[in-house]
C-alpha cells in the first residue's frame, strides 16, 4: 500500500481540515488564527479568512449551501459565506475553547464541542442555540452527528464516549411545529439542565479508554463507532437499539492518537498520532496494514472526502492531501475491443476471460497497475506494486507469477519483464530465454513497434531494440507514467505528471503540452489528434502543439478509444462509459494545420464554431480572413480586415464606426497598399484638406485640386490657398493670397516676375514700395504631370488562398410584396441600345484579310515595327502582340478562337504591347506588366465586380463589366477560362433581356416572356433566386397563374429565405386554384430550351440552332453569318 500524495501545503500548525463535497477545495484551520481555502487540484490558495482571535480548531463545509462553520479559542462559532468571502454571523454561548463544529447533513443545525464541558446544537437559520448537551465532566474534544440517524457521538477527556439521542429535538423542530419563543426556550433549557428532562438524552456511555478520549466518529453505513485517545489506542465499538459494547482495540501508536476514521469505501481504519505517523488498519482483522511516517511533523487531525478516495491530514507545518491506492483500472485496447480488470475478473468487452487472485483475510493486495494483452494466445499480463513489483501471466486457464516492475508483450510467444536493472525475456511457460543488461537505470518499459521497446529513465525515453540490444533513438522527457500509440504506430504520446510529449515512432519530438494539473490518460483520434484527460477536462492536442478543452467532466475518466463524436472510457469503478463530445474545434484546427481548405469551408458553413478563443486562434495562426467570418463587432472586424488586407470590409466597418482615429488608421493602411480611391475617401471623411491637396497633386487630378483651392479660399486658410494655387499654376490667385496675408513685397515680386505688370504696380503703390528689377528671363512654374492618374496601384498577385465562405445574403433591395415590379430594387434602367448603335464602329462586313489594311490605315493607330523581343514561331497570340507582331497575332486569334472583328480589341492590343515595352525604374521589381493586365487573378476580380453590380441592380454597368471580361479572356491562357467565359455569356444574355424588359411599356406578354427566359440563364444561385422572384412577380401581376406557380415552385427548390418561401407557398396555393394564363406567351417550361441571343426567343430541344465560335452563344439559323451579340468579335 502506498500513500500517493496529491497536494501539500507549508504553513503553521493545522488543527482542522474540511473537504468541499463537490468542488476541489479544502479548508485548513490554523493554530495562528487563520483559515485557508485551497484548491488542491491546482495547488493554489484561493482565500484567507482572519477574524478569529487565537487558534481555530473546528472547521466544516455545509453539504449543500455556500457556507462553512468554524470554531476557535475565542469561544466563538462563526458561519461564513465563501462566495461573498465574509463572515455572515457569529454564534456566542460557549465559555471556553471550541474544539469542533459540524453541520447536520439535513437539518439547519450546527453542533459544537467545547472545553466548557458542554455540547451545543444551534439553528443557523434562526441563529439560536436550540439545545445544550451536558453530562461530560471534562473538556469535550469532539462531537458529531450520525450521517443518517438521530444520534450524536461525543468524546471527552473524562475517558468516556457518549452517544446521544436527538430524536426529540428533531420532532420539536419538525415542520409544522408551533414556533417557540427564544427566551422561553432558553429558560426551558436552563430548567431542563437541572432536572435532566431535555430534548436530547444520553443513550450510551462507552467506557474503556484509560486516558482522555480525543476523537469519536460513526461508521458511514454500519452500527460501529470508532474512538481514540491519549492511551495510544484506537477502539471499535458496536451498538444496537439497547446497548453498545467494545469490539476490539488497535494498538501500535506510541503517543497520543488525535483522530481516527473509517475508510468510506474500503474495510480500512485510518488513525494519526503525535508519534508522527498515519497508520492503516484492517477493519475486520484489526491488524496493522501500513504505516506512513514523517520525521518532523506531529499529526493533529484527519479527514476523509465525502465522495472521493481522498484524505487530508493536518500536521505541525501544514497539511497533506493523499489517497491510499491507485484508482486507474488496468486496461488495454485491441482493435475495437477493450480488455480491463474489474474486481477480481479480467473482462474482454464485458465478458470474463480470467479470474485474478484476491488478498487473503487480514492482508492487503494492491490492484493491478497495468495490463498487456496478447491476442494471438489470448493471454493477459498484469503487473502490480505488491512486494516491490510483481507480474501475473494468465494463459489457457493457468497462472504464472514472478517479480518485476513492468511486464509487456514483445512478440507472439514472449514477453519482457523489467527486473531491477535487467530486461528479462520470457516465453509462455514463464521460462527465461534471454537477459539483457540495461546501460542506464530504467523506471519502466513500454511496448513499441516490432522487436523494440521503450525504456523510461528519470530524464529521457529510449527506443531499445531487443534483438540487437542497442538504443535506436532517445528523447528527453520527465519521468513517463504512461504512453499512447496511434493506430498506425506512427506517433506516440509520452504522458508525464504535468507534460505530454508527442513524438514520431523514431522518437523525433513533434511538440510538448504542459498542464498545471495532473494528466490522467490519452488516446489518439483516427485523424491523428491526441485526446487526453486531466482531473476535470477532456482536451485535445494537435501535432503542432496547439491544445484546447473539448468538455468538462465531473469525475476523472480514463480514455480508451475515440469514435467520431464519442469517447469510450473507464471510470474509477472500472465501468465503461461513452461520453458525447463535439470534435468540431479540433477538426477545424487540424484542417487549418493541414491546409485542407475545403474542410475548413465545410466546417464553417455547417457548424456553430464561434467564440473569442477561436477568433484569437485564427489571428495567432495567420488566418485573419477566416476570423472575419466569426466576428460581428465592427471594431474587431475593422482590425481583422486591416490585418488580412481586405480593404473592402475595412472600409465598410470604418463607415459604421465613423471615428477619426479609425479613418486615420484606415487611410494609412490603404495608402501603403496603393488603394488611392479609398485613401481619398478617408481623407474626405476626416477633412484632411492638406493631405487631399497633396494626393490630388501627385495623381494629377487638377479638377479636384481646384476644388480644394476653392475650399481653402472659403476657409480663409492662407497656407493651403497659397500651396494649391502654386500647384495649379494660378499666378493671379497666388499674388492675391500673398497680398491678403500682408506679404506685399512677395506679392509684388511674384506679380512682376510673371508679367502681371498692372497688378504689380497696384500692389507697389498700395504698399508704398520702391520698384525692383526682376530680370528679363522668367519661367512660369507649371506642375509636373504624373505618370499615373488617380487609380489604384498595380497589385502583386499572390497564390494565397482566399476564403469565400458565405453565399451572398438574401437581404438585397428587393420587393417585399408580389405587387412590386422592380424586383431588383429602385433604379433607372437605360433602354437597350439598338443593333445599329451596338455595331457602330465595327466593320462587320469586312473579310478577315481586310482587317489588317483597316488597322494600318487607321490614323489613330500606328503599330511600331516588330523588335527583337518577339518570338516569331510562338503560337501564343499574347507573346506575338507583346513583340509587336500584330498581323501574326490576328491570324492566330482568328484560327484558334474564331475572332473575326478586331476593332474592339485595339486598346487591349496596345495595352499588352506598351506594357511589355515600358520600363518603370521605381517599380523594377514588378513582373511583366502585360501579364499583370490580363491574368486569371485579375479576371476573377473583374468577375466579382460583375456579380456585385448585378446584385445591386446596376445592369448597364454589369453588362459592360461582363463584356470587357469576356473580351479579356481572349488573352488569358488558363484551364479555367472556359468556365469564366460561360459565366460571362450567361450574364450578358440575361442582363440584355432584363434591359429590354425594362424598356417595354405596352406589351405585357413580352414582359412575361422575357422574365421567363431570364430564369433559364445559368446564373449564380442568389441571382437565380432573384430572377425567379422577378418572373414569379411579373407573371402573377399579369395573371399568368400557371407560369407564376411554376416559377414559385422552382424558387422553393432553391431554399430561399423564410419570408420569401412563405410568399412563394401562398402564391402556389392561389395559382393552383386558377391554373391558367390570361396571356398567350411563347414559353413552355416543360421542354428543355436555350435562348437565342439575338431575338431573345426560345430555341427548344430538337430545333435547328447556330453558335458563336468563341463564346458559344446560341442563335436561330437565320442569324448565321452575323456578328455575335454577346462577344461582338466573332461571327455566328
Amino acid at each position: 500500500m502506498q500513500m500517493l500524495t496529491k497536494f501539500e501545503t507549508k504553513s503553521s500548525r493545522v488543527k482542522g481540515t474540511a473537504f468541499h463535497p463537490k468542488r476541489p477545495w479544502i479548508l485548513a484551520s490554523l493554530h495562528n488564527g487563520s483559515i485557508q481555502l485551497w484548491d488542491y487540484r491546482m495547488g493554489t490558495l484561493l482565500e484567507r479568512f482572519d477574524e478569529h482571535e487565537g487558534p481555530v480548531r473546528g472547521i466544516s463545509f455545509h453539504p449543500t449551501q455556500e457556507l462553512f462553520v468554524s470554531g476557535g479559542d475565542d469561544y466563538k462559532v462563526k458561519v461564513w459565506n465563501y462566495r461573498t468571502r465574509r463572515c455572515i454571523f457569529t454564534l456566542q454561548g460557549h465559555l471556553d475553547y471550541v474544539r469542533t463544529a459540524y453541520f447536520h447533513p439535513e437539518q439547519p443545525w450546527i453542533i459544537t464541542a467545547s472545553d466548557d464541558q458542554t455540547i451545543r446544537i444551534w439553528n443557523w437559520q434562526s441563529r439560536q442555540c436550540i439545545a445544550v448537551l451536558t453530562g461530560h465532566n471534562h473538556y469535550v474534544m469532539c462531537a458529531q452527528f450520525h450521517p443518517t440517524e438521530d444520534l450524536v457521538v461525543s468524546a471527552c477527556l473524562d475517558q468516556t464516549v457518549r452517544v446521544w439521542d436527538i430524536s426529540g429535538l428533531r420532532r420539536k423542530n419538525a415542520a409544522g411545529a408551533p414556533p417557540v419563543d427564544p427566551f422561553s426556550a432558553q429558560r426551558a433549557n436552563a430548567q431542563g439542565d437541572f432536572f435532566n428532562v431535555t430534548d436530547v438524552v444520553v443513550k450510551f456511555v462507552l467506557e474503556g479508554h484509560t486516558r482522555g478520549v480525543n476523537w469519536a466518529t460513526f461508521h458511514p453505513t454500519m452500527p460501529l463507532i470508532l474512538s481514540c485517545g491519549d492511551d495510544r489506542q484506537v477502539k471499535i465499538w458496536r451498538m444496537n437499539d439497547s446497548r453498545a459494547w467494545e469490539v476490539d482495540t488497535c494498538r501500535g501508536h506510541y503517543h497520543n492518537v488525535n483522530s481516527a476514521l473509517f475508510h468510506p469505501k474500503r474495510e480500512f481504519i485510518l488513525s494519526d498520532s503525535e508519534d508522527k505517523t498515519i497508520r492503516i488498519w484492517d477493519t475486520t482483522r484489526r491488524t496493522l496494514l501500513q504505516t506512513f511516517r514523517r520525521d518532523q511533523d506531529r499529526f493533529w487531525c484527519l479527514n476523509a472526502h465525502p465522495e472521493l478516495n481522498l484524505f487530508a491530514a493536518g500536521h505541525d507545518n501544514g497539511l497533506i492531501v493523499f489517497k491510499l491506492e491507485r484508482e486507474r483500472p488496468a486496461a488495454a485496447v485491441y482493435q475495437k475491443s477493450l480488455i480491463y480488470v474489474k474486481g477480481s475478473q479480467v473482462l474482454y468487452d464485458s465478458n470474463p476471460i480470467a479470474s485474478i487472485r484476491t488478498a487473503p483475510a487480514g492482508q492487503y493486495l494492491p490492484p493491478p497497475r497495468t495490463l498487456s494483452y496478447n491476442p494471438t494466445e489470448q493471454a493477459v499480463l498484469l503487473t502490480s506494486d505488491n512486494e516491490g513489483g510483481t507480474y501475473e501471466l494468465y494463459i489457457g486457464g493457468k497462472t504464472h507469477r514472478g517479480s518485476g516492475k513492468c511486464a509487456i508483450w514483445v512478440g507472439r510467444n514472449r514477453f519482457a519483464v523489467l527486473d531491477n536493472t535487467d530486461v528479462v525475456i520470457k516465453d509462455l511457460a514463464n521460462t527465461t530465454t534471454k537477459t539483457i543488461k540495461l546501460p542506464v537505470p530504467v523506471e519502466a518499459i513500454f511496448n513499441a513497434p516490432g522487436s523494440q521497446i521503450l525504456l523510461a529513465t528519470a530524464t529521457s525515453v529510449q527506443l531499445f531494440d531487443v534483438q540487437t540490444r542497442q538504443v535506436v533513438a532517445e528523447i528527453n522527457a520527465a519521468p513517463v507514467k504512461y504512453i499512447a500509440w496511434s493506430a498506425d504506430m506512427s506517433s506516440v504520446a509520452l504522458l508525464c505528471k504535468h507534460t505530454i510529449t508527442l513524438a514520431t515512432s523514431q522518437l523525433e519530438q513533434m511538440c510538448q503540452i504542459h498542464e498545471t494539473i495532473r494528466i490522467k490518460s490519452a488516446t489518439w483520434d483516427a485523424s491523428g489528434v491526441l485526446l487526453y484527460t486531466t482531473l476535470n477536462h477532456i482536451k485535445f492536442a494537435l501535432p503542432n502543439g496547439d491544445s484546447g478543452v473539448i468538455r468538462t467532466i465531473d469525475n476523472p475518466v480514463y480514455l480508451v478509444r475515440v469514435a467520431g463524436g464519442e469517447v469510450h472510457c473507464l471510470d474509477r469503478e472500472a465501468d465503461v462509459k461513452v461520453i458525447k463530445i463535439d470534435p468540431t474545434e479540433y477538426q477545424f484546427k487540424l484542417a487549418l494545420l493541414q491546409h485542407n481548405h475545403d474542410k475548413v469551408v465545410a466546417i464553417i458553413r455547417n457548424s456553430n464554431l464561434v467564440g473569442q478563443s477561436i477568433i484569437a486562434y485564427l489571428q495567432k495562426t495567420g488566418y485573419p480572413e477566416i476570423a472575419l467570418h466569426f466576428v460581428r463587432d465592427d471594431t474587431a472586424r475593422f482590425e481583422l480586415a486591416l490585418e488580412c488586407g481586405d480593404m473592402d470590409i475595412a472600409l465598410e466597418t470604418a463607415k459604421a464606426i465613423d471615428k477619426p482615429a479609425y479613418w486615420h488608421k484606415f487611410s494609412q493602411e490603404a495608402l501603403s497598399r496603393g488603394y488611392i480611391g479609398m485613401v481619398e475617401q478617408a481623407y474626405q471623411r476626416t477633412k484632411a484638406y492638406d493631405k487631399l491637396s497633396f494626393l490630388y497633386s501627385i495623381t494629377g487630378n487638377l479638377e479636384k485640386l481646384d476644388k480644394m483651392h476653392k475650399i481653402a479660399t472659403m476657409r480663409n486658410h492662407i497656407e493651403s490657398r497659397l500651396q494649391t494655387s502654386l500647384l495649379l499654376g494660378d499666378v493671379e490667385d497666388r499674388v492675391q493670397a500673398l497680398a491678403d496675408s500682408g506679404q506685399s513685397a512677395l506679392a509684388y515680386l511674384t506679380a512682376k516676375s510673371h508679367g502681371l505688370a498692372d497688378k504689380a504696380e497696384a500692389i507697389r503703390e498700395a504698399a508704398g514700395m520702391d520698384g525692383a528689377d526682376t530680370g528679363e528671363s522668367h519661367t512660369l512654374l507649371v506642375p509636373t504631370m504624373p505618370v499615373t492618374g488617380l487609380v489604384d496601384w498595380p497589385q502583386l498577385q499572390t497564390t494565397k488562398r482566399t476564403f469565400k465562405l458565405d453565399e451572398p445574403s438574401e437581404n438585397y433591395n428587393v420587393a417585399e410584396t408580389l405587387e412590386t415590379d422592380e424586383v431588383f430594387g429602385d433604379r433607372t434602367v437605360a433602354p437597350a441600345p439598338a443593333a445599329a448603335d451596338i455595331e457602330t464602329g465595327w466593320d462587320i462586313d469586312d473579310a478577315e484579310l481586310q482587317i489588317d489594311v483597316e488597322l494600318q490605315n487607321d490614323a489613330e493607330f500606328m503599330p511600331p515595327q516588330p523588335g527583337s523581343s518577339g518570338a516569331p514561331n510562338s503560337q501564343n497570340a499574347v507573346e506575338q502582340i507583346a513583340a509587336g507582331n500584330f498581323e501574326r497575332a490576328i491570324q492566330l486569334l482568328n484560327k484558334q478562337k474564331g475572332i473575326s472583328s478586331f476593332a474592339t480589341l485595339k486598346p487591349m492590343f496596345m495595352d499588352i504591347y506598351t506594357g511589355s515595352q515600358s520600363v518603370l525604374t521605381a517599380q523594377s521589381i514588378l513582373p511583366n506588366q502585360s501579364a499583370q493586365m490580363y491574368s486569371m487573378a485579375s479576371a476573377l476580380e473583374k468577375l466579382q465586380q460583375g456579380y456585385d453590380a448585378t446584385t445591386n441592380a446596376q445592369f448597364a454597368d454589369a453588362l459592360h463589366i461582363f463584356r470587357q471580361l469576356l473580351l479579356s479572356l481572349i488573352f488569358i491562357s488558363d484551364d479555367d477560362t472556359d468556365e469564366v467565359l460561360a459565366v460571362c455569356r450567361e450574364y450578358i444574355l440575361g442582363i440584355s433581356m432584363e434591359l429590354e424588359r425594362a424598356a417595354i411599356t405596352d406589351n405585357p406578354a413580352r414582359l412575361v416572356e422575357l422574365a421567363a427566359y431570364f430564369t433559364h440563364c445559368q446564373l449564380r444561385t442568389d441571382h437565380e433566386k432573384l430572377s425567379l422572384r422577378l418572373a414569379m412577380t411579373t407573371a402573377y401581376k399579369h395573371k399568368c397563374f400557371k407560369a407564376a406557380g411554376e416559377f414559385a415552385q422552382r424558387l422553393l427548390d432553391l431554399a430561399p429565405a423564410p419570408q420569401v418561401a412563405d410568399k412563394a407557398r401562398k402564391l402556389i396555393t392561389i395559382c393552383d386554384r386558377q391554373s391558367r394564363d390570361s396571356l398567350e406567351i411563347n414559353y413552355d417550361a416543360q421542354k428543355p430550351l436555350v435562348i437565342c441571343a439575338a431575338s431573345h426567343t426560345p430555341i427548344y430541344q430538337g430545333e435547328a440552332a447556330a453558335n458563336c465560335p468563341y463564346c458559344q452563344a446560341s442563335y436561330k439559323p437565320e442569324y448565321r453569318g452575323n456578328l455575335c451579340h454577346i462577344c461582338t468579335v466573332a461571327k455566328i
